[in-house]
């Protein structure tokens, strides 16, 4: 699988998808029109080892809703990136079998060598 989930409101996104030269084979899925479906959730999951690392603590709704003070478990996190497109770290790249989660400029360099290989 090649993918990309991505915010076309997000301007780091759209940055990243563009330093990143995506080959025409790449599927895109913006997350706001076409939500992330609970299968698609799991095999993100099992290609990043939890759901913990595909959610976002930057998300204004986590502050909104207290989370930051709450202990959240792995069925927690799957539910919240479920009920709302906001929880969920962006842009994924899937390449394949690996996953490259966030914007951090090593996960991007990451991304650029593993596609352009």
């Amino acid at each position: 699988m090649k993918k990309v989930f991505y915010l076309k409101t997000c301007d780091t996104c759209k940055r990243i998808i563009k330093t990143l030269l995506l080959p025409s084979e790449f599927v895109f899925q913006e997350i706001k029109e076409e939500a992330i479906s609970s299968k698609q959730l799991e095999e993100l999951r099992e290609l990043s080892g939890s759901y913990e690392a595909l959610f976002s603590r930057r998300a204004k709704l986590y502050k909104a809703m207290g989370l930051k003070d709450a202990v959240l478990s792995e069925a927690d996190y799957k539910d919240y990136i479920l009920q709302h497109y906001t929880f969920i770290k962006r842009p994924i790249v899937v390449v394949e079998e690996q996953i490259f989660i966030g914007n951090s400029k090593n996960t991007v360099e990451a991304a650029s060598k593993a596609i352009h290989e």
